[in-house]
């Protein structure tokens, strides 16, 4: 008896003495196997835009300066690359007073790199590495993200290379207050999770296309990470490659992006259902002198619809300092006219957070 139950017990690890009605037997069973299926299909899908897009993922290691005038490594981040041409996109927080930048493939290979631009007012940043030919990553279009949407996070964790987490999106249009005490505006919450070192790296959609670039994580809290949108990203890096830092006018607003009942888009005989409800504005600011109140809602700049903070903040870049400009706002179920003229945006923080 004890021989046969080590014979049968031997085939079953062998995988030679399976038996459809084995009632023990302690696997999913062919009636479940389609839920089973999706998850593969899940896991095939995950795996397949890590092989592509992780070639184009980097770590970002930073220097500066001791008291002794040797610079050492004092800081380290993620980084994707958006050009052969070494142009990488991270956060101005990951190299934040380095004196001195490198960046890690994947490969193993460690090149010296340099800062093309940063950009605090959305914490994201523009190094190039000396090198060229190298795989990269695209941008796409983080507009068109939905809350459950599913998105992976990739990065470089504590030096830990192409490290990956999957979650969904879980809310859009997010404000995020940054280490300078800066409202980011326009902020994509999503469930991956994520560790120190993540910051700058990509958070994919499952083309594996860049729907935003990972910013910061709240410690205190588990399953919640937050990424700058691609979106915005795309305008920054056109401007850090252009100029070395972002034009842009200054209204002197925080603002969110805020959908308009029926009633008032019919109304007003609005197109769209969409506006930017003004959540602050800055006292002697261009918005403040203009007469603009929190709780307005932006609908036109100069005759063009505003949907989203990433409407003024592309209006903004491109229209002149210093000109005034047309802002129709609706205040309740009244429709006003407002004029401003917007200054230079600098370096001015909005108070820190107590």
């Amino acid at each position: 008896m004890e021989e046969e139950s080590l014979r049968r017990a031997m085939k079953l690890i062998k995988g030679e003495g399976e038996e459809k009605g084995d009632e023990g037997r302690c696997e999913v069973r062919e009636n479940a196997k389609s839920d089973v299926d999706l998850l593969d299909a899940y896991s095939r899908a995950v795996i397949t835009v890590v092989e592509a897009v992780g070639p184009a993922v980097v770590g970002v290691y930073v220097g500066t300066e001791s008291p002794e005038y040797k610079t050492v490594q004092s800081g380290s981040g993620s980084g994707v690359i958006i050009a052969p041409d070494g142009f990488i996109l991270t956060n101005d927080h990951v190299v934040h007073d380095a004196k001195q930048l490198s960046v890690t493939l994947t490969n193993g290979t460690t090149t010296p790199a340099t800062l093309v631009g940063v950009d605090p007012a959305t914490d994201l940043a523009v190094i190039r590495a000396e090198s060229s030919g190298l795989p990269f990553a695209t941008l796409g279009e983080s507009s068109l993200l939905r809350v459950g949407q599913l998105i992976i996070a990739i990065g470089n964790p504590l030096g830990f290379q192409s490290t990956v987490s999957t979650g969904v999106v879980s809310a859009l249009g997010r404000t995020l207050r940054s280490r300078q005490g800066r409202l980011i505006e326009n902020i994509v919450q999503h469930t991956a999770p994520l560790n120190p070192g993540n910051s700058g790296g990509p958070l994919v959609d499952s083309r594996g296309r860049i729907v935003g670039i990972n910013t910061a994580i709240i410690m205190m809290a588990q399953g919640i990470g937050f990424a700058i949108p691609s979106n915005t990203a795309r305008w920054v890096v056109s401007q850090l490659l252009t100029y070395g830092r972002v034009h842009r006018g200054y209204l002197g607003i925080t603002a969110q992006q805020r959908p308009l009942s029926r009633r008032l888009v019919r109304f007003h005989n609005l197109k769209n259902d969409l506006a930017v409800e003004v959540l602050s504005v800055i006292p002697d600011s261009p918005a403040s002198k203009s007469g603009i109140r929190e709780g307005d809602l932006i609908v036109f700049l100069n005759g063009q619809e505003v949907t989203s903070v990433d409407h003024i903040h592309r209006f903004l870049g491109e229209w002149p300092v210093g000109k005034l400009v047309k802002i129709t706002v609706i205040r309740g179920q009244e429709r006003l006219e407002k004029e401003a003229i917007p200054a230079e945006e600098t370096t001015l923080d909005l108070p820190r957070q107590k």
